[in-house]
């Protein structure tokens, strides 16, 4: 089998849920091949855990965009979403985001504190 073989048998997959809007996780990307690679590529990129099953991939991807999870299928979801209660991600970018708004934060009150020390 090629190189190219081999990517064009890859699936992805990339689901939301939102207990406040969705009443099951709902697919928001999906794709083969390239798009596949893509997909995957940008929740590495995002810390975002990527779960392999290639069987599931494969009833995914036949399902529409903005499409429920399938009754069905909730059971295999759920035990993604419990083996993801244990991923810890190596590095986010919503964790790099947060201490780049406490460094932020910390540095505007220390020029208030240092205003307040020049006004008295």
């Amino acid at each position: 089998m090629s190189q190219y073989d081999d990517i064009m048998n890859k699936k992805a997959v990339a689901l939301r849920y939102d207990e406040n809007r969705d009443v099951a996780p709902v697919i928001v990307a999906s794709g083969l091949g390239y798009m596949a690679e893509k997909i995957v590529e940008m929740a590495n990129e995002n810390g975002v855990p990527v779960y392999e099953d290639n069987s599931l991939a494969t009833v995914l991807t036949q399902l529409d965009l903005g499409t429920a999870i399938p009754e069905e299928l909730y059971q295999a979801i759920v035990d993604i979403y419990t083996y993801f209660l244990k991923y810890t991600p190596k590095h986010t970018a919503a964790g790099e985001a947060s201490v780049e708004v406490k460094e932020v934060k910390k540095a505007e009150e220390d020029e208030e504190k240092g205003g307040e020390k020049d006004a008295k």
